[in-house]
């Protein structure tokens, strides 16, 4: 029997501890908990470093549970009109503005894998020929700022039936050009604004936005919104995600 994986330790800076226990101390009062009540049960408080770690590993699990027990599938995020738009749209990534990648566009494939049938990669003319919806929705960032921005692309729901993906997999995973990872739960992956963005604003998707192909998500905050997409998989494996393996909620629906 193989031996089970071991947790990734979380390794943060003081401020980065502060902004993660206050993100949780939001998910647990949505929830009607209190982090006072945790700690009782937990026997710890929140100044005893390995214990704060357990009990936000444990915490952001159980928040995890009840917020995809919570979600409606077919739940529509509120849309907006044209005359709403955020102008300008606000540039976000774990890195900044002038390290995003340069993409080689002719030699462009999206790789399938996972629980699939077909693993043909993709390449940005076969994306574009599929069936494209546009949405004007609000990106919710966890940092505390939203914008609201149009996009157009294919529902990932036509693309996963394209590739015969099993939609009663767990979980739709990506890899990114820009060495982000992240991964969704399959009720997510088959929401009707779920989308692979080709288009932003009625354009081609530019590079800071997540040229060539991004997740677009309004009923997730917006790190879960994975850009530069190069691979998805589908999977019953947790595949974590950038953030998610360092603490963050890996639900984090809104």
């Amino acid at each position: 029997m193989s031996e089970k994986p071991q947790r990734p330790k979380i390794i943060l800076e003081p401020d980065q501890r502060k902004q993660l226990v206050n993100v949780q101390r939001r998910l647990l009062l949505r929830s009607g908990l209190t982090l006072g009540a945790v700690s009782m049960l937990t026997g710890c408080n929140l100044q005893d470093g390995d214990q704060v770690d357990k009990v936000l590993w444990a915490m952001s699990r159980w928040n995890d549970r009840v917020q995809s027990w919570l979600f409606g599938g077919q739940k529509l995020a509120q849309t907006y009109r044209a005359d709403q738009i955020t102008t300008p749209f606000r540039f976000n990534a774990y890195y900044p503005e002038y390290n995003v990648p340069e993409i080689d566009i002719p030699n462009y494939r999206l790789e399938v894998s996972g629980l699939v049938q077909k693993k043909a990669a993709w390449t940005l003319e076969q994306l574009q020929r599929l069936p494209q919806e546009s949405q004007i929705t609000r990106l919710i960032c966890i940092e505390g700022w939203s914008a609201i921005g149009q996009w157009k692309g294919v529902p990932l729901k036509t693309f996963l039936q394209q590739v015969g993906a099993d939609l009663t997999a767990k979980y739709v995973g990506f890899k990114c050009d820009d060495r982000y990872y992240s991964s969704i739960d399959m009720a997510t992956a088959l929401h009707p604004q779920t989308i692979l963005a080709l288009d932003f604003g009625g354009k081609p998707l530019p590079p800071d936005f997540g040229y060539p192909l991004r997740l677009r998500m309004p009923t997730k905050l917006g790190f879960k919104n994975a850009k530069h997409i190069g691979a998805i998989f589908v999977t019953n494996e947790y595949p974590g995600g950038y953030w998610e393996d360092q603490g963050y909620n890996w639900f984090s629906g809104i």
